[in-house]
């Protein structure tokens, strides 16, 4: 048993690619089995699919209808658009099921780069194989691909993102055109990337400039961050209510999101229970936003069965340990630093983006930052094994 956690045990590798077909093979087993699910959006999608379906996948003239409903906005929401298009003139009728095949192969992707990401830092492949276990029983990972929707396409170039980043402080060596690609693809996913984004500029100028940074840096500044951030959105808020005029501002697609559902006290959208009073001052508007950013993270809902609540639970609650591992063990392994506070920036911007646009009523905003959460888990258990092997 002491020789499976060792760092150079010799069939560790190989436990691992057990552990990803087995996980990704359950998870495709389970989503085979339940079959695909459309949406509304998934609707729309579809329909916007044959529009460019129409125009032989010429984007400039799919781009140029004059009619809003017949194409997405700008290119945004291009890449599930083009993918959905493409399942539909090699497949046909059977488009759907093969959306459903392809969601299913990007999950067993996203495992493979989640676990690459991770041998770069030199983590045990036995951690690697057994923080599988918590995607397995993710209630994301057992919700979202199912849907024909951009969910897990967007998900898995996020995997990537965080893979690029990884493997560029390994490297201490930005590959620009890399970067450059993820974010065009993240752009054409959908609109929700720019916090990824954003994380993808501060990336870059800590890593250029070589900031200095420390675990207990790194959670000061998370801390500032959750203090203050309700505070600017706040600002925000009474920006739009007193310089937007009401009668153009109704016009306003974003109007419910930003902040006519602020007004009326929504914290989670669909969820009458998580509503607070509506604000009446500018501390009751902070405190919806407050509220917003930590329920980002909740793992309850009333309507959630016991199971679904338990798997969210013990997730959430290894992420918070390994973040707490990460913030008093000195860094015994390299780029730790750097890597956590990758992570903590990217988590962090795509909760602030949502609580100030809208967070959905089944939490679906959060399934692309769950691998990169995970990532943690065993990172911080690594750093523990290699602690207790300095004390041998």
């Amino acid at each position: 048993m002491k020789n499976i956690f060792s760092s150079d045990w010799k069939y560790g590798n190989k436990l691992l690619l057990i552990s990803i077909l087995i996980c990704s093979s359950l998870i495709a087993y389970y989503h085979l089995r339940l079959g695909y699910s459309m949406s509304g959006d998934s609707h729309r999608f579809s329909r916007w699919a044959d529009e460019l379906i129409k125009f032989n996948f010429n984007f400039f003239e799919f781009f140029s209808i004059e009619k809003d409903d017949h194409r997405p906005p700008l290119f945004l929401f291009s890449l599930p658009v083009f993918l959905i298009a493409l399942c539909k003139v090699i497949f046909g009728y059977e488009w759907q099921f093969a959306f459903l095949l392809l969601n299913i192969l990007l999950v067993f992707f996203s495992l493979i780069i989640f676990a690459k990401g991770l041998l770069l830092v030199k983590v045990r492949p036995i951690l690697i194989s057994l923080s599988l276990s918590l995607i397995l029983i993710s209630a994301d990972f057992l919700t979202w691909p199912k849907f024909i929707l951009s969910d897990m396409s967007y998900a898995f170039l996020v995997v990537v993102t965080t893979y690029f980043i990884i493997r560029a402080i390994v490297k201490n060596k930005i590959n620009y055109i890399q970067l450059f690609l993820i974010i065009f693809l993240l752009l054409a996913s959908r609109p929700s990337s720019i916090p990824v984004i954003f994380a993808i500029g501060i990336f870059i100028i800590v890593l250029k400039y070589q900031i200095s940074l420390t675990s207990k840096k790194i959670i000061v500044f998370l801390f500032v961050l959750f203090l203050f951030t309700p505070v600017f959105f706040g600002l925000l808020y009474l920006f739009m209510e007193y310089n937007v005029n009401s009668k153009s501002f109704d016009e306003v697609a974003y109007q419910d999101f930003v902040y006519k559902y602020v007004k009326n006290g929504m914290i989670i959208h669909g969820r009458p229970e998580t509503w607070v009073n509506p604000p009446n001052n500018f501390i009751d508007v902070v405190y919806v936003y407050f509220l917003r950013l930590i329920n980002f993270f909740n793992p309850y809902a009333s309507t959630f069965s016991l199971i679904h609540i338990i798997m969210n639970v013990i997730q959430t609650v290894l992420v918070l340990l390994a973040i707490f591992i990460l913030s008093i063990l000195k860094g015994n392994i390299k780029f730790q630093d750097r890597i956590f506070f990758f992570i903590i920036i990217l988590s962090f911007s795509v909760a602030a983006f949502h609580s100030f646009i809208l967070i959905d009523y089944d939490w679906r905003y959060r399934f692309p930052i769950i691998l990169p959460l995970i990532t943690l888990i065993p990172i911080s258990l690594e750093m523990i094994l290699r602690k207790i092997d300095l004390q041998r």
